[in-house]
């Protein structure tokens, strides 16, 4: 049941009446109920993981919160981690590692036969996981005391909304929200609806739209030079950012609707200038997770200069192995350490050359330059994230350097499967896009809509509805996008 679904929205619907109509205190077990049916929607069998993890992690937190012993509590962590990554290891990663050792002792002439699983990816495992971790974590270092309601920790780590992609919430941020009463509020309802809304305007309006050459392009990548590589690798940009970015809003939203506070997730992360301002704005939650759980415990920044770039680098190609089990999710976190540690080394150098030349770095067309710069190099990673092996990102990358302005007038473009009407609307959705986040700088929008008559709300909410029945894509006859980052 995926959120861009007419099920998803007759259930939540269904999971929101009767939310508001029972009492506080069983509110909570009508949602993990309902969280637990929302998963099993996707593949009724893998139920079991997250009961799995869940009773690990429950257990394990109750016996680390009793225990004084450091030895035994740190042992008591390293079962309770170790398992739990075990099980994303088997169920995500074993095949990809079996595969590489195999060719590797295949160079020297070794046959090795390594077991074979046939396993589906569980959808949002590295999610829950990685949320499930983090309660043990901080139950550890005493950030927060170990949840005695095996219920209510359930809940914790299967809550529907951002189950399957995030944002990833921490037992300290979110544990005692399970606790409160959430009474029903108009102006929650209200602006949870309105960012569900704008979600939908991006998956349905851009992202699955632009999708279409993003696909043609990246399944076939020996048919393709030039422009059309970059057009696609540009638009794959914004679709990954418009899909992700519109999870989080439903998801959030949703959330809201019944009370809650999810983390932000994005914050106009194109218009960072700077790689490590652009991971202060992208994928927020997961950021943040692994600052607080590998970056800092590794010796963060409090260390060598040497040793800290290790640590950068450690976390980065961990943050790419966590998103997909294919050394080309290796190579694309890889690339962002690279970018992070190249950007810290000659920053000097660039404050230098900033004040031998009085260049104002307050000036729109330096701002442009730099967001220009950043924007080039976070979308070239994005074609090894993209890519569907290593080896048709080499040939993207070759077939890229192919000078073919012709594409733009001799129709190419509407080739690639959208006419054009279709890429018109595309790009007319995107450029929407590109205003709110540009409004967005200085204003919250949402908060500033709300504040306006109802009228002219009402007209806007009913126009966008319309806009995206007529023009959204979806309905009969396609065939529903999951979101992309549930597959992580």
């Amino acid at each position: 049941m995926s959120f861009n679904s007419a099920q998803f929205l007759l259930f939540f619907f269904i999971v929101v009446i009767f939310y508001y109509v029972l009492p506080n205190r069983i509110r909570w077990i009508w949602l993990l109920a309902a969280s637990y049916c929302f998963y099993m929607t996707w593949n009724p069998k893998y139920i079991f993981l997250i009961i799995t993890s869940t009773l690990i992690t429950y257990v394990g937190g109750l016996l680390i919160d009793r225990v004084e012993k450091v030895k035994i509590r740190k042992l008591l962590v390293f079962f309770s981690i170790s398992s739990n990554l075990g099980i994303l290891f088997i169920f995500k990663y074993y095949d990809f590692f079996s595969t590489s050792i195999t060719r590797v002792f295949y160079h020297f002439h070794i046959a090795v036969n390594m077991p074979s699983f046939d396993f589906i990816l569980p959808v949002g495992i590295s999610f829950y996981t990685f949320q499930a971790l983090s309660y043990i974590i901080d139950v550890y270092r005493k950030d927060v005391r170990a949840e005695k309601n095996l219920g209510k920790y359930a809940l914790f780590v299967s809550f529907f909304p951002q189950l399957l992609s995030g944002p990833i919430q921490k037992s300290k941020h979110f544990m005692k929200q399970i606790y409160e009463n959430h009474y029903f509020s108009y102006n929650n309802v209200k602006s949870g609806l309105l960012l569900m809304l704008w979600g939908y305007f991006q998956k349905t309006m851009v992202a699955d739209r632009i999708g279409n050459i993003v696909d043609a392009v990246y399944s076939n990548p020996t048919n393709y030079r030039g422009f059309i590589i970059v057009i696609a690798t540009v638009f794959f940009a914004f679709q990954l950012y418009c899909d992700f970015s519109s999870y989080s809003n439903i998801a959030i939203g949703a959330a809201q609707v019944m009370g809650f506070r999810l983390s932000q997730n994005f914050e106009r992360p194109y218009f960072s200038k700077s790689i490590r301002e652009f991971w202060k704005r992208w994928h927020m939650s997961l950021t943040s997770w692994f600052m607080d759980y590998l970056y800092f415990p590794l010796g963060g920044s409090r260390c060598s200069k040497a040793r800290k770039y290790f640590n950068v680098m450690i976390v980065f190609m961990v943050s790419g192995l966590w998103h997909g089990s294919s050394f080309t999710f290796v190579v694309w976190g890889t690339l962002h350490g690279i970018y992070y540690i190249v950007e810290n080394l000659f920053s000097p150098v660039g404050d230098m050359l900033v004040r031998k030349f009085k260049i104002r770095t307050s000036s729109f067309g330096y701002k442009l330059s730099m967001i220009l710069i950043n924007f080039i190099l976070v979308d070239f990673a994005w074609l090894f994230f993209r890519a569907t092996s290593f080896k048709n990102a080499v040939v993207l990358i070759k077939n890229i350097f192919y000078f073919n302005p012709s594409v733009f007038t001799d129709g190419s473009l509407y080739k690639l499967g959208l006419d054009s009407s279709n890429f018109f609307v595309a790009m007319l959705s995107l450029g929407i896009v590109f205003i709110v986040d540009l409004l967005q700088r200085t204003k919250n929008l949402r908060d500033e809509l709300l504040k306006q008559n109802m009228v002219f709300r009402w007209s806007l909410y009913l126009t966008s509805a319309i806009v995206i029945l007529i023009f959204g894509v979806y309905g009969s006859g396609y065939d529903i996008q999951q979101f992309i980052y549930s597959r992580f």
